[in-house]
């Protein structure tokens, strides 16, 4: 049966056009926009997780830039212990020659203070935008934010530890979270300390030996502040000083004001190291060795016993972590003694921070690395999930194009064939 008033061929014919232009207009997009997903109409499911992975794209952008300022501010750092360490060495070559007694023993304490002002230089320069990794010096801090933060008094930042932003981690339910590479400070400061005066809390920080007879040992043990709320609950408080007293033959305690990060270890570690220091200056026969974890053992070398005391106290100021260097004075030969007892030790602190500085950016120019390349699997991630594959879309526009023509062509034969009626009214 024909109809003038529904012509079936031609509107098949024109679904088909319809259908044909849709997909050309489709890939004529893909070819404009190199993509084929390119909004969320087109797949939700994975336009979401291309702008997702997008995302992650950007933010581990910021973390190569995180990477490269933290790699930059410790390099000037590692160069900078890397200087002080040859720079002590020279010191301890100076103070080698003053042992010998016929020597212009003034002259080499010249040259010494002159080394040593050039240490505080490069400490006080060893800066990249702003961060000191050498200083213990804390700046821009009221003095309840310190109290709040170290403890009363403590005023300023000793070794302690650097953040660096390293990572992005995802998890599989969805949450984001930061990892960080921490790099530990070194201090090399040549400032000394001050003495706290207020009253600790914990009766049992420091404790040990008391009475130590002619020819025998005892040993000190730092056992750190209790936890307590009071006091932030930290085990070593920065600004407490842990003072050794009652040593015949050395007029005052031997002090140490615990910094921002320190252990236990590092408190009787730098008692150690004092008190041998302060037992040859003076010409007194004590001898001081650190256990290894958290006790000074001193032998009593002198005729006569001696009774040692111990105290902790709130409000002392840290000193450097070469303060021990501003005291060296070899015009005496207890003072050349005492010199070369303590140049060993200001140098293994000084190989001790270009060693953990070398290791810290070691570690962040492998993490900048992973992250460059993680960053281009990511891309190449979002790439095969939204990119268009353009030989692809060459090749299905050139046959959209012929099958539009075709179409064309069947909807304009399918809209003649209504004239033939006319045929039978002739």
């Amino acid at each position: 049966m024909s109809s003038i008033l529904t012509n079936t061929s031609a509107m098949v014919a024109l679904q088909t056009l319809k259908g044909i232009n849709a997909n050309l207009n489709k890939t004529q997009n893909e070819i404009s926009t190199g993509k084929s997903i390119a909004n969320a109409r087109d797949s939700a499911a994975v336009w979401a997780i291309s702008k997702v992975m997008d995302s992650d794209v950007k933010g581990f952008k910021a973390i190569s830039d995180s990477l490269s300022l933290g790699s930059s501010t410790i390099a000037v750092a590692r160069s900078a212990a890397e200087q002080i360490t040859e720079l002590l060495g020279e010191i301890k070559g100076k103070i080698v020659a003053a042992q010998e007694q016929n020597v212009d023993r003034a002259k080499i304490q010249e040259d010494i203070v002159a080394l040593r002002g050039q240490i505080s230089s490069i400490v006080s320069a060893a800066q990249f935008n702003g961060l000191n990794l050498l200083s213990n010096r804390r700046g821009g801090a009221t003095v309840a934010q310190i109290v709040a933060n170290t403890g009363a008094g403590a005023g300023i930042r000793g070794s302690g530890s650097v953040n660096i932003l390293a990572s992005l981690d995802r998890s599989s339910s969805g949450s984001v979270t930061a990892s960080q590479i921490s790099a530990l400070k070194g201090d090399l400061g040549t400032q000394a300390l001050t003495a706290g005066t207020g009253t600790d809390i914990a009766a049992a920080a420091f404790a040990g030996a008391g009475a130590i007879a002619s020819g025998a040992s005892g040993t000190l043990t730092v056992a750190g502040d209790t936890a307590t709320p009071a006091r932030g609950g930290l085990r070593v408080i920065a600004g407490d000083t842990y003072a050794i007293g009652g040593l015949t033959g050395i007029t005052a305690a031997i002090n140490y004001v615990a910094r921002d990060g320190d252990t236990v270890a590092d408190i009787a570690r730098a008692l150690t190291e004092r008190l041998n220091f302060e037992a040859k200056r003076a010409g007194v026969a004590y001898t001081a060795t650190f256990n290894g974890t958290d006790g000074v053992t001193i032998t009593n070398n002198t005729a006569a016993g001696i009774t040692t005391t111990t105290a902790v106290n709130t409000g002392g100021t840290a000193g450097g972590g070469l303060a021990i260097l501003g005291e060296i004075n070899v015009t005496t030969d207890n003072g050349a003694s005492a010199a070369l007892s303590a140049i060993e030790g200001l140098t293994q602190t000084a190989i001790r921070a270009a060693s953990n500085f070398g290791t810290a950016q070691k570690r962040i120019d492998i993490q900048k690395d992973f992250v460059s390349s993680l960053m281009d699997s990511l891309k190449a991630g979002i790439g095969s999930l939204v990119d268009a594959d353009m030989e692809e879309a060459s090749a299905r526009l050139q046959a959209l194009q012929v099958q539009q023509q075709l179409g064309i062509q069947a909807l304009s034969i399918a809209n003649q064939a209504p004239q033939s009626i006319l045929a039978l009214f002739r």
